[in-house]
C-alpha cells in the first residue's frame, strides 16, 4: 500500500507514501487515493479530510517513469483522473497539507482540495510543462478560477517554480507555516471545522462550489434553497446564543 488512511475522531488523514519518488503517483496509488476518498465520502462519522504526503514532500505529480514504461492510467473523459480523485465531487471538505514539492499533477491534487496549508519553504509549479505532459486533472480549470487567467497562464505556459510566499500572495495557497508544521496546522483547522454545526457549513460550501456555472440570479436562488434547508440548525444555534454560548468569540 502506498496510501495511508488514518481516521481520528471526525477527521481523517490521507497520506501518499512514496517518498523515494517524492510521492509521485503511479496507477496503483491513484486507485488507492480514489478508494480512500470514496471511503471518506461514505463515512457519516467523518467530517473533514486532510491530504498530505510523507517524507517531506506533498506530491511531485504523476510517475513519469511509470508513464515511460507504458504503465500510465487509461485516461478517459469520464471517471477518475490520472492522479486519482481530482474529478471527484465530495460533499465534505478536504484540506491539503503541503511540505516540499507540490508540482505538476501534485499541484492539481492540491487544487482539488478546498484550501491549502503550506510550509514556507514549499515549492509549487506546473513542472510537467518541461516534459510535454498536459494538465488533465482539471489544472486548466481550477487554476484560473483560483488565481485569475493571466497568472494561471504565466504558470501553465512557463512551467516555472513558485515559492510558497508567492503562492500565498497570488492566492494559490491560503496559509503558510514553518517547515514541518503543515500537517499539524491542517489538522488543527480540520478539527475546528469538524466541531461546528455541519448543516449550514456544508450548505454554504455547496453554494460556493456550484455557483460558477450559474447566473447571479440562479446562484442567489440556489443559496436561498440551501439555507432554508438548514434553518432548523440556525434556530438551534440562535437558542444557544441567547443562553450565553458563543459570545465574545468563545
Amino acid at each position: 500500500m502506498t496510501v495511508r488512511y488514518e481516521p481520528d475522531g471526525r477527521v481523517v488523514t490521507v497520506t501518499i507514501e512514496r517518498p523515494d519518488v517524492r510521492n509521485a503517483v503511479d496507477p496503483a496509488t491513484a486507485e488507492q487515493l480514489v478508494d480512500c476518498f470514496k471511503r471518506f465520502a461514505e463515512d457519516a462519522g467523518l467530517a473533514v479530510a486532510v491530504l498530505t504526503g510523507g517524507g517531506g514532500n506533498f506530491c511531485s505529480g504523476f510517475d513519469l517513469k511509470a508513464l515511460a514504461r507504458g504503465d500510465g492510467n487509461r485516461v478517459e473523459e469520464a471517471g477518475p483522473g490520472p492522479m486519482g480523485p481530482t474529478r471527484m465531487v465530495l460533499d465534505k471538505p478536504v484540506i491539503a497539507a503541503i511540505e516540499g514539492y507540490a508540482v505538476a499533477g501534485g499541484l492539481e491534487l492540491a487544487l482539488w482540495c478546498d484550501f491549502r496549508v503550506a510550509a514556507n519553504d514549499a515549492t509549487l509549479g506546473v513542472f510537467n510543462r518541461r516534459f510535454g505532459v498536459p494538465l488533465v486533472d482539471l489544472g486548466t480549470v481550477r487554476l484560473p478560477r483560483m488565481i485569475g487567467q493571466g497568472r494561471a497562464l504565466d504558470l501553465i505556459l512557463t512551467g516555472r517554480s513558485v515559492t510558497a510566499l508567492e503562492a500565498l500572495q497570488i492566492g494559490l495557497v491560503e496559509r503558510l507555516v514553518e517547515p514541518g508544521e503543515a500537517l499539524e496546522e491542517a489538522l488543527k483547522l480540520a478539527r475546528q471545522i469538524a466541531d461546528v454545526p455541519s448543516g449550514a457549513l456544508l450548505a454554504d460550501r455547496r453554494s460556493v462550489l456550484n455557483q460558477w456555472s450559474l447566473s447571479v440570479e440562479d446562484a442567489s436562488k440556489a443559496e436561498y434553497r440551501g439555507g432554508i434547508e438548514v434553518m432548523g440548525e440556525a434556530q438551534e444555534g440562535a437558542r444557544r446564543f441567547s443562553e450565553g454560548a458563543g459570545r465574545h468569540g468563545h
